[in-house]
């Protein structure tokens, strides 16, 4: 089978979940298929990003794009621009007319089997008519997410601008789900959700993984009493706004009852209100970007999740989870994630809540490392990238087989 495969970025370094979960499913289907990887390529990959695409595809297509920074003058510019628009600007930002041309050149030369667009946005330059089925691989139903943006926004023109472009991204969402030949989501929510809100009637499940052979707890490396590990990237705003809410509302609380409770933010690129935490608060530490997660996680009493935005499914709960350490998350943290309260996690959502969860692990470490245990045990029996990535390759081949209405009856995989 051959694979046209359209994304927004090169996957180097892998330090974000989509990108995480984008390279174990594609290096698992190169083993069988052959895959071209078309990308828009900003010049913000590693350095290697490039030589090592060929452990996931067959074939790199690279479109040279510059996407504003944010934060820049630019970025702000195209923020004002987009308020004349109808697309959301977290999708305008990477309309390419040479990207559109690419994939019409690439499906008329190289016939693929089947076009996968990874994310939601590169369907901004899918062209209207393909001589092949399309995909289309949602990580979160992304119009959830600025719904949620909108709902803890506090200043009534964030608030007004996020409805915006949660109005905008619904209607956008809706169409390109609609538009496509098939949907692969990750998580039964997810799909149930674009079934009903969007009318998707071809859909199908990729469950999340995680790389069991690396993230594995080494002998002999205890928790550091007291260590709370929050680890995420920090670019993505879900994530930021998690980390505030933790400082502000929830830390505070544990402090009353554990005094030397310590907080790593493990995380690329925190902006200016998370790095100054470091600065104004005692026992925070912000790393930035690390090359190796597992010895934070290996630290860690307790990693937490106090997500309050977001959606898909959240990749650095299974990997804290593989280390046995005991996780602590809000219900939209472990949102789409099949795992029972108390057996492999504690959810909570308020802050006094989620403080008293925190804090009963941190004085009861037998309780933590117990959890812990029963923890990696699920991830490892059911949770290992192998057997997403076949389930995936199975996906591509019913739409190969049998593109007029393929998996109709809500099969998952």
């Amino acid at each position: 089978m051959r694979i046209l495969w359209l994304k927004t970025e090169l996957l180097h370094p892998l330090d974000k979940g989509g990108r995480i979960r984008t390279y174990h499913v594609l290096s698992a289907l190169r083993q069988q298929h052959h895959v071209t990887y078309l990308t828009l390529d900003d010049g913000s990959a590693g350095a290697d990003a490039v030589s090592r695409a060929a452990e996931y595809c067959d074939e790199l297509i690279r479109i040279p794009f510059h996407a504003s920074q944010r934060g820049s003058l630019r970025f702000y510019i195209e923020l004002a621009a987009n308020l004349c628009s109808s697309l959301p600007y977290a999708v305008a930002r990477y309309r390419s007319s040479d990207m559109r041309q690419a994939i019409g050149k690439a499906v008329r030369n190289g016939s693929p089997d089947v076009v996968i667009c990874d994310f939601l946005v590169p369907s901004i330059n899918l062209p209207d008519s393909l001589r092949a089925p399309t995909v289309l691989f949602q990580h979160n139903v992304e119009a959830a997410i600025w719904g949620r943006h909108r709902d803890v926004a506090t200043h009534i023109v964030k608030r007004r601008y996020m409805h915006e472009q949660w109005r905008r991204m619904y209607e956008y969402e809706r169409a390109q789900t609609r538009r496509v030949d098939h949907v692969v989501a990750v998580s039964e929510q997810d799909l149930a959700t674009f079934a009903m809100e969007y009318g998707v009637r071809s859909g199908s499940v990729a469950a999340t993984g995680v790389d069991t052979a690396f993230f594995r707890a080494r002998p002999g490396q205890s928790p550091v009493p007291g260590e709370i590990v929050f680890v995420g990237s920090l670019d993505w705003m879900p994530n930021e706004d998690a980390v505030l809410f933790f400082a502000d509302q929830i830390l505070p609380r544990i402090r009353d009852a554990v005094a030397a409770a310590h907080l790593t933010i493990v995380g690329r690129r925190p902006g200016p209100a998370v790095t100054e935490l470091a600065v104004r608060e005692r026992g925070i530490e912000v790393t930035g970007t690390v090359a190796d997660v597992r010895p934070y996680l290996e630290r860690a009493a307790v990693v937490v999740v106090p997500l309050r935005i977001g959606g898909g499914t959240r990749l650095k709960i299974y990997e804290a989870m593989a280390m046995e350490r005991a996780v602590v998350s809000t219900t939209i943290g472990a949102e789409g994630l099949p795992l029972r309260n108390g057996d492999e996690l504690l959810l909570a959502d308020g802050p006094q809540e989620f403080a008293d969860a925190v804090v009963g692990l941190l004085r009861q470490p037998t309780q933590a490392a117990a959890l812990g245990k029963r923890a990696a045990q699920r991830v490892r029996s059911e949770f290992d990238w192998a057997h997403v990535a076949g389930a995936f390759a199975e996906t591509c081949s019913q739409m190969v087989n049998s593109p007029q209405d393929p998996l109709a009856s809500g099969n998952t995989i």
